[in-house]
């Protein structure tokens, strides 16, 4: 699986294309849309820069009243880096004073591998926007996420085809008492994806986040080692949705999981995207299903040319 669609919602809010709708009347309130900023470094006439369309955003949409924003493709993503689209929207944090959720990255594939997104330092977000319940970010090749404090934030998603574990420490030495959901797309080692298990600690000890209720993590050539841990893992007790999809996880890592502490207070366990045999599937199923909890299993996979755990695949990589 590649990324090949935009995203039609964010923050509960349809999304917008600002720089095709900037006819005025026709465009919705600034409160109702999630507006997603993106330009056209291609264009054969002399293409708008993202700081242009930022600045003819502001004068349209009554920017006291956006609540989502999305930062779409702001150049050739592999020569730019995401510092000045933050740069302008932190810079503009007296103007846009409702602003709830930020998204980094809307790239899709045809604009971009999401190894090419060239992010940065993201944080800078949080710090500008104090009201910020949900941000999230697309791309991990060069992307800073050091310790920080935020009270408001809720939902923190990172989707990478390969996270620095720098990054993943990052996120976990932060204080975010309100987060309430964690997504972790940890990726594979060959894009930069280089965290472990003891990386994860401090998360699946339970210490991290009080509030947290959803855990994602996801998209991982470690995702058996990952199952293994947190069936023992004193986070899981708390959490109603609890997210393995994406990656490589078998039969051994489902083992683990059905042997390991009770799941049947979850309200989801999402596996999607798996390898795992018709009759492990079965096992989970009859397993936590009668108990209330809603198993996805679908999208079921075969390594490469039919050999072993070796070839198996995350959905997303490059």
């Amino acid at each position: 699986m590649t990324i090949t669609h935009h995203l039609s919602e964010f923050h509960g809010l349809p999304t917008v294309d600002f720089e095709l709708r900037t006819d005025g009347p026709s465009l919705p309130g600034a409160g109702a849309a999630a507006w997603r900023l993106r330009v056209d470094p291609y264009a054969d006439e002399p293409a708008t820069s993202w700081e242009q369309a930022f600045e003819l955003f502001l004068r349209t949409v009554d920017p006291a009243g956006v609540r989502a924003l999305i930062i779409g493709q702001w150049g050739e993503a592999y020569d730019c880096d995401s510092a000045h689209p933050i740069g302008l929207v932190t810079a503009a944090a007296g103007r846009l004073t409702s602003l709830e959720a930020v998204f980094v990255g809307d790239l899709v594939l045809e604009e971009a591998e999401i190894s090419w997104i060239e992010q940065s330092d993201v944080t800078a977000l949080l710090s500008a926007y104090p009201r910020l319940v949900e941000l999230g970010v697309r791309g991990g090749t060069g992307l800073v996420f050091p310790p920080t404090r935020h009270s408001g934030l809720r939902s923190l998603t990172i989707e990478s085809g390969g996270l620095p574990a720098e990054v993943v420490r990052g996120v976990l030495d932060s204080e975010l008492p309100a987060l309430e959901k964690l997504d972790l797309w940890l990726g594979v080692s060959a894009y930069g994806g280089d965290s472990g298990i003891p990386d994860l600690a401090p998360l699946l000890s339970g210490t991290r986040f009080p509030a947290l209720h959803h855990l994602g993590l996801r998209n991982s050539e470690i995702q058996e080692e990952i199952a293994a841990a947190v069936a023992s893992a004193p986070v899981v007790a708390r959490l109603r949705t609890l997210d393995l999809s994406n990656g490589v996880l078998g039969d051994d890592g489902a083992a683990a999981l059905l042997e390991g502490q009770p799941l049947t207070h979850l309200d989801v366990l999402d596996l999607h995207h798996h390898f795992l045999g018709e009759a492990m599937e079965q096992r989970l199923v009859a397993a936590l299903e009668p108990h209330g909890v809603r198993v996805d299993l679908s999208d079921r996979n075969t390594p490469w040319g039919d050999g072993g755990r070796e070839n198996r695949y995350t959905a997303v990589a490059e």
